[in-house]
């Protein structure tokens, strides 16, 4: 599946799902292909709010997400993932997640992450220089002139399990991990609420 979104010039543009994104039991030799791109114009803010990703037993999916922007363009970026249904004990034994994210702006590199999770997912989670036993994990990025005065504000918001930081004074990065998609959102809704200045989309609340 490939999604191609661009926020106009001094426009704002919310984007979410109507509920969660369900990675199946994959067929044999077959991997789920997931391509976004999204263009941020001059004057623009694009607020990308997908709902948790939420991976089964057997999953394979490469996902890819990619940002272009303009100079003086802004944006509000959330990805969460859910590595199994805990209400149903699912372990990921035999799984394969591959996730890259990269921003760029006026042709530079602002941001790039890449997950490659292969074969027995939750006995890699339950390692403590990985996940510590996480069962979900969010990634957070907001590139917003005013970045820099949200850290404060947000660092409060957080676990001991979560952690942010500027990679520029415009560049905000957080990082979450928690037991569950539960926990995970508890935190993620007033972490959204700060960062997008108003309300997020009625789908996020808990």
């Amino acid at each position: 599946m490939r999604v191609t979104v661009t926020a106009g010039v001094n426009s704002t543009l919310t984007l979410t799902t109507q509920a969660c994104e369900r990675a199946y039991k994959a067929q044999p030799d077959q991997v789920a292909q997931v391509c976004n791109s999204l263009n941020v114009e001059n004057g623009a803010r694009l607020n990308w709010m997908p709902q948790e990703t939420i991976l089964f037993e057997g999953s394979a999916l490469h996902r890819r997400l990619r940002v272009n922007m303009d100079g003086n363009a802004r944006l509000l970026m959330v990805e969460p993932v859910v590595f199994g249904r805990a209400a149903m004990g699912e372990q990921l034994h035999n799984c394969q997640f591959r996730d890259r994210i990269k921003i760029m702006r006026d042709g530079r590199l602002d941001y790039i992450d890449s997950i490659n999770l292969t074969g027995d997912v939750s006995a890699h989670l339950t390692l403590s220089n990985v996940a510590g036993g996480a069962g979900a994990m969010a990634s957070v990025v907001l590139v917003d002139p005013l970045a820099e005065t949200h850290l404060d504000d947000l660092r409060a918001l957080l676990p001991d399990t979560a952690g942010a930081s500027l990679l520029a004074k415009d560049v905000l990065v957080l990082r979450l991990l928690a037991p569950d998609s539960f926990t995970l959102r508890k935190v993620l809704v007033p972490v959204l609420r700060l960062l997008n200045h108003t309300e997020i989309p009625r789908c996020w609340m808990i």
